[in-house]
């Protein structure tokens, strides 16, 4: 059977989702989605918690995560799909990428401070509710303080790369956050490509193609923000140098309000298809015995 509609984008209060991994889980089977991945930032905490709640709602379970790439003008994220959470390689290079997460933090509260905002780092860490700090939780402190109307209006204004409070992340480069997900037995692939801000076709099909030449396996052409153009183009590109296409809806719960899961802007639907062919490069690739790629289980 190779019916029915997935979500290959997520994210949970392991990362900057509002949701935690079984109130994600239950809201994609709630939306009808035959398999669902959760892909926090630098981190696969979740697993443990999401793949209990796919048995209980019978939903299949894809184990990812997403790595944020050094790269400018824009972002580049590189989503990596059946990763083993229990890769050496993969748990030591996370661990450092939370380290400086953790540095990071309370600079933005620094900044934020500096610029007149009475935001205390505690606060915000009491706003994360004991969950991993990120970008999402100082905008709702805004929020609630009066100081923005919105989280978007809070990203717009002082959070997103090049506002004043940003502080740049801990990255890695593109071939090693490629090889990292291959180390860890998974299937890279270029999130949302919108969001490099290239100013062409020539100039995505160019990246991709240095991306494709590093070992990138795909492209997630099928996303809440991509228009229907958009959508094609990314799926083109990805066709002409021989990767795969993916889609998900970048699902943060209240945190990007817009969005709901599986369906992402009303317009969404990413096809089973699309999973078997990625779960068909993940087994290709792993080479322990008992290794099992992307299992109903994860």
């Amino acid at each position: 059977m190779s019916g029915g509609v997935i979500d290959l984008h997520t994210h949970t209060t392991h990362s900057d989702g509002s949701a935690s991994p079984e109130e994600l889980i239950a809201r994609a089977s709630s939306k009808g989605a035959r398999s669902i991945a959760i892909t926090d930032h630098d981190t696969v905490d979740a697993f443990a918690e999401a793949r209990a709640a796919a048995d209980r709602f019978g939903i299949e379970f894809v184990p990812g995560i997403e790595i944020s790439a050094d790269f400018s003008p824009g972002t580049m994220h590189i989503l990596g799909y059946c990763v083993d959470d229990e890769s050496t390689a993969l748990k030591e290079k996370l661990a450092t990428l939370k380290n400086a997460r953790e540095k990071r933090n309370p600079e933005i509260a620094r900044r934020l401070e500096a610029l007149g905002f009475d935001i205390n780092y505690s606060e915000v860490v009491q706003t994360a509710n004991n969950n991993v700090v990120g970008r999402p939780h100082f905008a709702r402190l805004l929020v609630e303080r009066g100081y923005v109307r919105s989280i978007q209006e809070a990203f717009d204004r002082l959070l997103k790369k090049g506002a004043p409070a940003y502080v740049e992340k801990a990255r890695l480069a593109p071939a090693d956050s490629i090889e990292l997900i291959h180390r860890a037995g998974g299937v890279a692939v270029l999130a949302h490509p919108y969001q490099l801000k290239l100013p062409s076709y020539e100039a995505v099909n160019e990246l991709v193609a240095e991306l494709a030449a590093l070992g990138l396996d795909g492209i997630e052409a099928i996303y809440s923000r991509h228009s229907q153009a958009e959508r094609s183009t990314y799926s083109e590109i990805a066709t002409r140098h021989h990767l795969l296409v993916t889609g998900g809806s970048d699902y943060h719960g209240s945190y990007k309000p817009d969005i709901d899961i599986v369906t992402g802007l009303g317009d969404l639907e990413v096809s089973y298809a699309l999973l078997e062919a990625l779960k068909a490069r993940a087994k290709d690739r792993v080479t322990k015995p008992e290794a099992k790629a992307c299992d109903p289980r994860g």
